[in-house]
């Protein structure tokens, strides 16, 4: 039956609205939920906040039967009750923003305070403190010691088990914590500052300058027998050779030391700190990749050690230093592995499939297999694996992202679980975990979910 020209024009009409109200349908039905939803933001931005007050000890008490803090001004611990402020997690904490400039110009002239003088010092049991080196931690009384594993502050602080030298990475996050305070204040008074006689702008130097470094390539670099331990959070795995976190904080500190000795009025080294840049970018891959054993994964060390670093990789793109083939190379490898690296949102250091043996993730560790640096789970770079997921895969970056928060909220120590989540670490099922209202957990995951859900519409 034909119609007439009236029910043609009425049926065309009928047929464009059925499509208009399709197309909302269809609209209505691909609508997601945001990667990073603002509630769960807000949960992870107020629990940072509160963890971070969590570790500060104000003057006059003490945690975990420590000394009193007779430093004048409030410290802050890592979390727990550990009894001491330590370099690295105090800077790792930073960019949270929760911490006060007050705060970081008296935990920077503390560092400063208990750096090594001019005079290198050897303590018993074969350890050694080179001129200008940097504390692992410094007590609650103002006193540095310079090893992990040791609260000794005089010639006993350990027995080598965690290297004869003292750890590189806090020397790097001395600068680190400069160049932080640089940028809250934007002023630079305080790098001419003279403590014990030296400008702040020289110690920050001459801490660059006490690790050893490879003079052809820029990378730290450790040996047998006069070891020192690259990145604390691995301070009880045994590295040697060229060492990749250290060289990544050496590549981020030459970086810093250029724009501070610009706002000292210091551009003397600034040439030199660039080529140190330029040498450690281009030796990166050719000394770390092994593409046909790891895939994108860069390995933690050149000689001993050489397993594939999760932290390192995931920290490398952080920076930007990773990139081009070897950038997208990494992050199909990270999309590819995730189940054997998370366990509810937070990252293991060496995928499970490629521990070194059946009983040790690492090549030579002092830990058990799956507890601790050695296969445990850790929520400190969780920001960082969201970060490196994103341009690959959203959904599953999203999905981690979502993990991380109901962990949290699981066993959230404000509410009096006994589980003190956010724990410095944990195995699967709970097992093993230890260090409950850690700073790092939250406030370095928060400081980059922040930046990445304020600079896209996450």
């Amino acid at each position: 039956m034909k119609m007439t020209r009236r029910q043609m024009i009425k049926h065309t009409v009928a047929i464009a609205a059925l499509g208009r109200f399709a197309t909302v349908l269809t609209s209505a039905a691909t609508v997601k939920t945001p990667l990073f939803p603002p509630a769960s933001r807000e949960f992870l931005r107020a629990m940072t906040r509160d963890v971070v007050q969590a570790a500060r000890v104000r003057p006059g008490a003490s945690r975990g039967g420590s000394v009193a803090n007779t430093t004048g001004e409030t410290l802050l611990m890592p979390g727990g009750n550990y009894p001491a402020f330590w370099i690295r997690d105090f800077a790792m904490s930073l960019d949270a923003g929760f911490i006060t400039p007050e705060e970081l110009r008296h935990h920077l002239r503390l560092t400063a305070q208990g750096q090594n003088g001019p005079v290198e010092r050897r303590l018993k049991n074969g350890l050694v403190i080179p001129p200008f080196a940097i504390p692992d931690h410094i007590l609650f009384d103002g006193q540095p010691s310079f090893y992990p594993g040791s609260y000794g502050t005089g010639d006993d602080q350990g027995n080598g088990t965690f290297g004869q030298l003292p750890p590189i990475d806090d020397h790097y996050e001395f600068i680190h914590i400069a160049h932080r305070y640089y940028l809250r204040t934007r002023q630079a008074a305080f790098l001419k500052e003279a403590i014990g006689g030296i400008p702040l702008w020289e110690r920050l130097w001459k801490a660059f300058d006490a690790p050893a470094a490879d003079t052809a390539t820029g990378l730290t670099r450790t040996a047998a027998g006069k070891r020192a331990v690259g990145f604390g959070f691995c301070d009880s795995i045994y590295f040697t050779g060229k060492l990749l976190f250290p060289s990544l904080l050496r590549y981020r500190a030459a970086g810093q030391l250029i724009e501070l000795g610009q706002a000292a009025g210091r551009r003397e080294r600034n040439p030199g700190f660039k080529s140190e840049r330029a040498k450690i970018r281009r030796s990166l891959v050719p000394t770390f990749g092994d593409p046909a054993r790891l895939g994108g994964w860069l390995m933690a060390a050149s000689e001993v050690g050489r397993q594939a670093d999760v932290w390192g990789t995931l920290y490398a793109l952080h920076l930007g230093v990773l990139t081009g083939r070897a950038a997208r190379q990494a992050r199909q490898t990270i999309a590819a592995d995730v189940e054997k690296i998370t366990c509810e949102g937070a990252v293991r250091h060496v995928p499970t499939h490629l521990d070194a043996t059946s009983a040790s993730a690492w090549e030579k560790a002092a830990c058990p297999h799956n507890t601790y640096q050695n296969g445990a789970y850790w929520h400190t770079p969780t920001g960082w694996l969201i970060e490196a997921l994103l341009p690959f895969d959203k959904n599953r970056a999203g999905d981690l992202f979502r993990a991380y928060i109901d962990h949290l909220r699981r066993g959230d120590y404000r509410l009096g679980n006994p589980s003190q989540a956010p724990w410095e670490c944990f195995g699967r099922n709970g097992v093993g975990a230890q260090n409950g209202v850690y700073m790092t957990s939250v406030a370095l995951p928060w400081s980059i979910l922040q930046a990445l859900a304020n600079s896209h519409s996450y």
